[in-house]
């Protein structure tokens, strides 16, 4: 299974950031896996974004809830991260990654993408 983020790396404050991964080697909808996104920001640790199910349920961290939309386009096996409003502190590498939920890990990952928020 190979994951590809793909999106703009700079980002204007206030506006949306949107990002895609491109998964290959296995469907997005096959059970029982969640599509995830991971953020590091500089200097810090990862940062659990959000996943969509392979029944396209979503879950989103709390602290990011009101601003973050994932979803999927199961016909290109992709998968989208939006996240409104944003400030410099969501400048990060951001990375998709499958999570498996028999097994609770997330045992593939994109290599990451570096998006910046700046005006």
């Amino acid at each position: 299974v190979q994951l590809q983020e793909s999106g703009p790396g700079l980002v204007k404050p206030s506006q949306t950031l949107s990002l895609t991964c491109t998964v290959s080697g296995g469907s997005i909808t096959t059970n029982y896996y969640a599509w995830s996104w991971i953020r590091q920001p500089p200097g810090k640790g990862l940062e659990w974004i959000g996943y969509i199910l392979y029944s396209g349920s979503t879950r989103y961290s709390p602290s990011l809830n009101s601003r973050t939309s994932i979803s999927r386009d199961t016909s290109n096996n992709q998968f989208s991260l939006q996240l409104s409003s944003v400030t410099p502190e969501d400048t990060a590498v951001y990375y998709c990654a499958r999570y498996d939920l028999e097994y609770f890990l997330s045992d593939y990952w994109g290599q990451g993408t570096q998006v910046t928020v700046s005006s």
